[in-house]
């Protein structure tokens, strides 16, 4: 694929019914509990990117038999701590922090040491959040006191009864306890800030036996006692966070309107259209349906002349994490002065988001000021097209920078390089070609 595209033309009116990728966190999901089913599980529509194909790597290597007949994709599970390997095996979660963070708890009853890599990016991010309450189960981690890939996991002899307080929001760490519990033969309770909650919901699907009490701000999960779970299908909805990308270009661009068919709308995700409808958007969920648990519909997004700023609620924050790069943008365009706050874990993803964000906007010529609290502060300019040349590169390959810039590049005009596309294989390999069925010119 190429280092770079140009683009130097915004995108024309939009008009379309538009499907896009399988939902990430579900694919992957799926996958881990699937190899810990007794029996054989399928998967529709499952997303076919690198953090997903990683993800059946590794399984493989753990003695899974995973096979694919076209778009269905099936894996024997042999039953929790089903998997059977050789010793000093080394598994790479590529770009994954979903992956390097759930597949620990998988094998937290392993007797042989395993190796778990990740590519540059995903050494950098710290692993401490995962490890700390994993010790406290039982398992080990070498070399002792390090945060960061790659490590070496030394399964417990028994894993640990443990209450967790999870403060941070991350449903990557609540899930890895979760995970970790279905090894146990004890009640495992969890307090966790709000974040999002398709592992609670694929748990009760599956009847493990979970008992969940929602509060305002935490929740509080218990599961009670380690118990077989039998092979399940799964049809995996749209990706909500692909499809903000193409919510933000329909309201960014005159006279347009996008239909996206069959989303994954879990309230813990839709963050995003909260806060885009309070700046004025005009995005609608059509035809609602529940599927296993989880809420399915069409969103419809149409172009918007009078946008608003916002002083963001924080309690959005965890809801619309991975979404912040396309709001900001918005924001730019947005009348007045809009105000983020409390957005740290931006930074503790692939790359430094916040600190991009801030960077694509200062590149775009918009006024914005990083405020205290990981916060930044932007001021919309409703008249807003460039005709500068920009150059978004360096930023870890993050599939999210470069897919939100492709975005800003064909709704304001200018003339722009955006080095790394290769990085969309990560979560979304089919944006581009999305993107030039649009009528999006890339060069």
């Amino acid at each position: 694929m190429k280092k770079f595209i140009q683009i130097d033309n915004k995108i024309g009116n939009l008009n379309k019914k538009i499907y896009v990728d399988g939902d990430k966190s579900l694919s992957i999901r799926w996958a881990l509990l699937a190899s810990q089913a007794k029996g054989v599980s399928k998967a529709f529509n499952l997303l076919k990117s690198e953090d997903v194909f990683n993800t059946l790597t590794c399984l493989k290597k753990l003695g899974i038999k995973i096979k694919r007949e076209k778009n269905i994709f099936f894996i024997r599970g042999n039953g929790l701590n089903g998997f059977s390997f050789k010793k000093n095996i080394v598994l790479n979660a590529g770009n994954s922090g979903t992956l390097g963070r759930l597949i620990i708890p998988l094998i937290s009853l392993s007797p042989n040491k395993i190796k778990l890599i990740g590519d540059k990016s995903l050494s950098k991010r710290d692993f401490s959040r995962i490890i700390e309450p994993l010790k406290k189960l039982g398992v080990s981690f070498f070399p002792r006191n390090k945060k960061r890939l790659p490590l070496i996991i030394k399964g417990a002899k028994k894993i640990q009864t443990i209450n967790y307080l999870e403060k941070k929001g991350s449903a990557q760490c609540k899930t890895a306890i979760m995970f970790a519990s279905l090894n146990s033969n004890k009640k495992v309770s969890i307090k966790a800030k709000k974040s999002r909650n398709h592992t609670e919901i694929l748990f009760k699907h599956l009847k493990i036996p979970i008992k969940v009490s929602e509060a305002k701000a935490y929740d509080k999960i218990e599961i009670s006692g380690k118990r077989d779970f039998k092979s399940f299908n799964y049809k995996i909805p749209g990706d909500i966070s692909s499809s903000a990308f193409f919510i933000a270009l329909a309201i960014l661009t005159e006279k347009s309107k996008i239909l996206l068919k069959n989303i994954n709308i879990n309230p813990s995700r839709i963050g995003i259209v909260k806060i885009l409808n309070m700046m004025g958007a005009k995005i609608k969920f059509k035809k609602i349906r529940i599927y296993k648990g989880e809420k399915i519909a069409d969103i419809e997004a149409k172009s918007v002349k009078n946008l608003k700023a916002i002083n963001c609620p924080s309690n959005l924050n965890s809801s619309a994490i991975d979404e912040f790069l396309i709001i900001f943008l918005i924001a730019s365009v947005s009348k007045g002065v809009s105000h983020f706050k409390n957005l740290s874990e931006l930074n503790k993803k692939e790359s430094k988001r916040l600190d991009w964000g801030y960077l694509i906007l200062k590149k775009m010529g918009v006024k914005v000021k990083k405020t205290k609290n990981y916060g930044l502060k932007i001021w919309g300019n409703p008249k807003l097209k460039l005709k500068r040349k920009i150059i978004i590169k360096d930023y870890l390959k993050d599939h999210r920078i470069f897919m939100a810039t492709v975005i800003a590049a064909l709704s304001f005009g200018g003339n722009w390089k955006i080095y790394d596309p290769d990085s969309i294989q990560t979560s979304f390999p089919s944006f581009l070609k999305i993107i030039k069925k649009l009528g999006g010119k890339l060069n």
